[in-house]
């Protein structure tokens, strides 16, 4: 007899180790099994926490080497350790890592290592081995999309698992796509030296969020020595001893030309990772994007079966994974949660940061919906001054009729964090004038949320 759990979650990324964790938390028997030597998945391993680490280090590398003299603070000739700072990564990622593990044993979490495999409703094999259970949740997560004509290598022509691995700055860097991940490493590469020239198939960057953010960023990009090419296509991409020649035409086509580059870096997105699963087998249908489909409480088509975050339908947020895990294992033990998705955030960690949460004007404008906006620059607001990082603005998008907030989008100094309280205001439903009334700190970057709900409801007094 095979041995049986209550849950059986395959992946442990976010939103699977956290699906195991609460699930374990509320009574149940729990396995996770993962097939990497380490927990934390994508997000943890090659993903969020490594980004973020060389993106602070390289944040703080640039302020040395430029922007401390304006603060008094003089510091000579600046080198750079990239074997440290890539070292320093590794140990950010082995201390989150090892964190997880430590929950798995402290919650009593099964962790099977291995690959699993849905071999019939409530059984999974792992390493040949099989295991029942009453519910089998996939949360796989995703991987980098691949592009025709562009062979990822991972030294030369890399995904962000190879661009978080370089180990010498190139001269010039190429990046294919100009989203998140691909503006995000970009600019740790730029920091540390190289040149970094952006192909964007579309006529901006940043897809999908709000436009005015979108321009504002990509000037101030440009301004630090990002270079654009937008409305514009790589056909192929073809590594040597020394680089890589990439072939470039218009999007709409026409004559195209080759460019040169060290390295080439292929972020045009990500897609579901269901392969190997079983799914077919077993029969569980997948919408027309390789994504699993499910219900609104993650139920697939086949009783027992469930699925959350990167390899369902959303946002591919670590953040939102997390919620979906904490909400299905609660689901599983008979609660009743919820999700808003109109309230969860995405930020973009670079320097400045963009941060947005709801709908965006754009959205609201194709609705139909008739709205109010309110935009506070960051140039006039002290602590932003003091800072010298006064580029960017918050901008809060309210319904004309009720005042209450749909939307809100920001470029600017901590952005991410600034978010939150926007978000928070979405959940609970409240009104811009409900932002503009709660006091908020003096001197301090909150103040330009504030402001800018003053705005949305009837005037800002600071600008």
């Amino acid at each position: 007899m095979p041995e049986t759990f209550d849950v059986i979650v395959i992946g442990a990324g976010p939103g699977g180790y956290v699906c195991a964790i609460r699930a374990a938390q509320l009574g149940m028997k729990v396995a996770c099994v993962e097939k990497r030597e380490t927990l934390g998945g994508t997000c943890l391993n090659i993903g969020c926490i490594p980004s973020k680490a060389l993106l602070h280090s390289s944040e703080v590398f640039e302020e040395a080497g430029k922007h401390f003299a304006e603060h008094g603070i003089g510091v000579g000739q600046v080198s750079l350790d990239l074997a440290r700072m890539q070292a320093r990564k590794a140990e950010v990622v082995g201390a989150n890592v090892k964190g997880v593990e430590f929950l798995f044993k402290k919650n009593k979490v099964t962790w099977l290592k291995g690959e699993g495999r849905i071999t019939a409703p409530g059984t999974v094999q792992v390493n040949g081995t099989d295991y029942a259970a009453k519910h089998v949740v996939i949360a796989t997560g995703s991987e980098s999309t691949p592009l025709r004509g562009v062979e990822v290598d991972e030294k030369r022509i890399v995904t962000s698992t190879g661009a978080l691995e370089l180990e010498a700055v190139p001269k010039h860097l190429v990046v294919i796509g100009g989203g998140v991940i691909g503006l995000e490493l970009g600019s740790v590469w730029r920091r540390l030296g190289a040149q970094v020239t952006v192909i964007e198939f579309l006529d901006g960057i940043l897809p999908g969020m709000d436009g005015e953010v979108r321009k504002q960023f990509e000037r101030i990009l440009a301004k630090q020595g990002m270079k654009f090419r937008l409305k514009s296509k790589v056909t192929s991409a073809v590594a040597d001893g020394t680089g890589v020649t990439l072939k470039v035409e218009p999007a709409e086509g026409g004559a195209g030309e080759e460019l040169r580059a060290d390295v080439v870096l292929l972020a045009i997105g990500r897609r579901p990772f269901v392969a190997g699963l079983g799914l077919d087998a077993v029969g569980v249908a997948l919408d027309e994007r390789g994504r699993v489909k499910t219900d609104a409480h993650f139920a697939t088509n086949i009783p027992g079966i469930y699925a959350i975050g990167d390899a369902i339908a959303g946002a591919m947020l670590a953040h939102k994974a997390e919620d979906e895990g904490y909400a299905l294992a609660e689901m599983l033990a008979g609660q009743k949660p919820h999700i808003n998705y109109d309230a969860i955030p995405g930020v973009v960690y670079t320097w400045p940061e963009v941060a947005a949460v709801g709908a965006t004007e754009e959205a609201l404008k194709a609705a139909g919906t008739a709205y109010k906006v309110g935009k506070f620059p960051f140039m006039a607001n002290g602590r932003a001054r003091a800072m010298a990082s006064t580029d960017g603005f918050v901008k809060v998008l309210a319904d004309k009729a009720t005042d209450k907030v749909l939307g809100a989008h920001i470029v600017g100094p901590d952005a991410g964090t600034l978010i939150a309280e926007i978000a928070m205001a979405i959940e609970f439903g409240a009104s811009a004038e409900d932002i503009a009334r709660v006091s908020h700190a003096h001197p301090s970057l909150n103040e330009a949320v504030k402001e800018a709900a003053m705005a949305a409801w009837d005037k800002p007094v600071h600008v």
